[in-house]
């Protein structure tokens, strides 16, 4: 598979829940370091073991999912394009996030949604859609076997990922799925870690271009582009 770019939400770098997450998810996405020792409590081969696919996808969350090049688009042109954006956008308001259970996965979710989020992803999706090239039968195929609705199927052939427009969801990914045993000792270890950040109100006031070098690799936060745009 050739190397994919995302275009996420992301904290900045220098922002504590960015820290927390990392150490959470056992590794920073822009530096590379590696974050060691338990957190809350929770072992850390333990946690690792737990938090396999969100460690590797890097904390975010996701605004146009993972997606390879369109042929004759570079990573240059990319980027100009998320540059012309951040300038011409506003950033969003996402209130205070908490942590929910997302049909087993623990993520950090808005406790007020706003549609004002779902609109910015929607423009962003529908913006960037010339940069991606079309699925691969077996990446689409992968994408089925989850289950998807009639709609969704739908969203996937045209825009590559099926939770985009009214199926779009604000959250940023804690866990991978966890078993019914593990669920509320892991939620009470994140409420607990997280907590000190979750406060505050928190702003989408950035969009950050994640990349896969090749398939299975970790990803790797590699350049942020502050939204600038007035309200």
């Amino acid at each position: 598979m050739p190397e994919r770019f995302a275009i996420y939400y992301a904290p900045a770098t220098t922002h504590p829940l960015w820290d927390r997450a990392a150490s959470w998810l056992g590794r920073d996405p822009a530096n590379k370091e590696r974050h060691d020792g338990p957190v809350a409590g929770i072992d850390r081969n333990r946690l690792l073991n737990l938090t396999q696919s969100a460690s590797r996808y890097g904390f975010h969350a996701t605004i146009k999912a993972p997606m390879a090049l369109a042929s004759g688009a570079t990573r240059a042109d990319l980027q100009a394009a998320l540059e012309r954006f951040a300038k011409t956008y506003a950033p969003v308001d996402l209130g205070r996030l908490q942590i929910g259970d997302l049909s087993g996965f623990l993520a950090l979710v808005p406790t007020d949604p706003d549609e004002a989020i779902k609109d910015f992803a929607a423009t962003v999706v529908e913006q960037f859609e010339i940069f991606r090239a079309p699925l691969t039968n077996k990446v689409r195929a992968a994408r089925l076997a989850d289950g998807l609705t009639p709609r969704q199927e739908e969203l996937l052939d045209a825009y590559g990922y099926p939770y985009a427009f009214e199926e779009f969801q604000f959250h940023m990914t804690l866990t991978d799925r966890l078993a019914p045993a593990e669920r509320a000792d892991i939620a009470a270890a994140a409420n607990t870690w997280f907590a000190p950040e979750l406060e505050a109100p928190l702003q989408l006031d950035r969009l950050a271009l994640y990349h896969e070098a090749d398939s299975g690799s970790m990803f790797t936060r590699i350049a942020d582009f502050p939204l600038q745009g007035a309200n």
